[in-house]
């Protein structure tokens, strides 16, 4: 006769599941109790206070490390991002959303950094007359301020070069575009093989500012070009003019055998690509704002209505080259945004009646009242510009 008591005959893996479950069952009893407690908040708005860089909080954070000043118009931003940050390739940029007088602002900057051991993450922001965010990171920011991030994007990256290979690169920037630039020489030369990635590259960077004193990372930039990892060629507006592509061919006399990458403000990315494009060669180009063709700049005024203006509506003279975006908060309408480049759809309202001009190839979006879709036309409103007059509900 068996000693053993009867017992259900079930196996390891279904008393595993079952007990799986009576331990969700209980997790989820118990958040209902403590959310029930804090009402009409919940636990996630309560970790988020107490806890805001938590893996779970909600969304991406980052809190303001300190605010070290570069030139007299710039400023690195150091960053300590959440737990959830997947880090990134230098090069690369990231979406920063910064509560600028009561409204979340989203900008876009290049992360200004190689590998550091504190995790943290570094923008340079140059400071630009009439831009909100940028005043304010430079003039304003604190250490202790909360920041919303988006992870990491951009493929304005270098190649790894192969073993015993090395590749010859250009690098051409001007103003904030060393942005992107700087973060690759740190990742370059602050690695413990740094030797090896110098003999890895054979690099010429032709860097443009205002003056000597507004170079920003000037110091760094001539340190490198000292100790011989590259080639510096500064051009200082106010003494040595604009640069030209005849400049450019002269100072660098082989820069059809090199890998070439650009960033910089829009009217030299597009004499850079003109000129790359007539050569039938290829340029890496970085840009924080579309490219902008020429074509009908009619214009028109634009009319907001909702609940998110300042009143029932709101009308606008908008110029036909001009985001609306850009108009829009000019005027003081408080409008969403991203990227302000056309890529994240942060900035989508729909477009109710009239017409708007795509900046970046000239199309033409046109919603008609009875015809079209009662809830409006989408539009991306930092790509788009008045056609005549139109409607759009905020």
């Amino acid at each position: 006769m068996s000693l053993t008591a009867d017992r259900p005959n079930t196996s390891a893996p279904e008393r595993g599941r079952a007990e799986r479950g009576r331990t969700q069952r209980l997790r989820s009893g118990l958040r209902g109790l403590l959310d029930a407690a804090v009402t009409p908040l919940t636990v996630d708005d309560v970790l988020d206070h107490f806890a805001p860089l938590r893996p779970a909080a909600t969304g991406l954070r980052g809190r303001i490390v300190s605010v070290e000043p570069e030139t007299a118009d710039a400023a690195t931003i150091v960053i300590k991002p959440g737990r959830d940050w997947a880090g990134h390739i230098p090069g690369q940029y990231v979406r920063v959303g910064v509560d600028v007088d009561g409204v979340r602002l989203w900008r876009t900057y290049s992360l200004t950094h190689g590998p550091r051991p504190d995790g943290h993450l570094s923008i340079t922001v140059k400071a630009i007359p009439e831009g909100r965010v940028s005043q304010h990171l430079v003039r304003s920011a604190r250490p202790g301020q909360m920041l919303q991030l988006a992870q990491a994007e951009g493929d304005f990256v270098l190649p790894q070069p192969r073993p015993g290979h090395r590749i010859p690169l250009l690098l051409l920037t001007a103003g904030s575009g060393i942005t992107p630039v700087i973060g690759m020489l740190r990742n370059l030369f602050s690695r413990a093989d740094a030797a090896a990635m110098g003999e890895a590259y054979d690099i010429v960077l032709v860097h443009s500012a205002m003056s000597r004193d507004e170079v920003i990372f000037g110091a760094e930039l001539r340190a490198h070009a000292a100790a011989g990892r590259l080639r510096l060629i500064e051009r200082h507006t106010d003494t040595d003019g604009l640069l030209t592509t005849d400049d450019l061919l002269a100072e660098v006399p082989d820069l059809d055998e090199r890998l070439a990458y650009a960033c910089g403000p829009a009217g030299l990315l597009d004499t850079l690509e003109a000129f790359y494009a007539d050569r039938h060669l290829t340029l890496h180009t970085e840009r924080f704002r579309p490219t902008v063709i020429a074509g009908d700049a009619e214009g028109g005024t634009v009319t907001f209505s909702g609940s998110s203006t300042s009143s029932a509506e709101r009308a606008i003279e908008a110029e036909g080259d001009v985001p609306l975006l850009d108009a829009a908060e000019s005027a003081g309408v408080l409008m969403p945004s991203g990227c302000r480049m056309g890529i994240c759809m942060g900035c989508v309202l729909p477009l109710t009646s009239g017409a708007v001009r795509d900046l970046r190839n000239g199309e033409i979006t046109v919603a008609v009242p009875g015809e079209t879709d009662p809830a409006g036309v989408p539009i991306q409103t930092c790509i788009s510009a008045a056609a005549g007059e139109c409607r759009i509900d905020h």
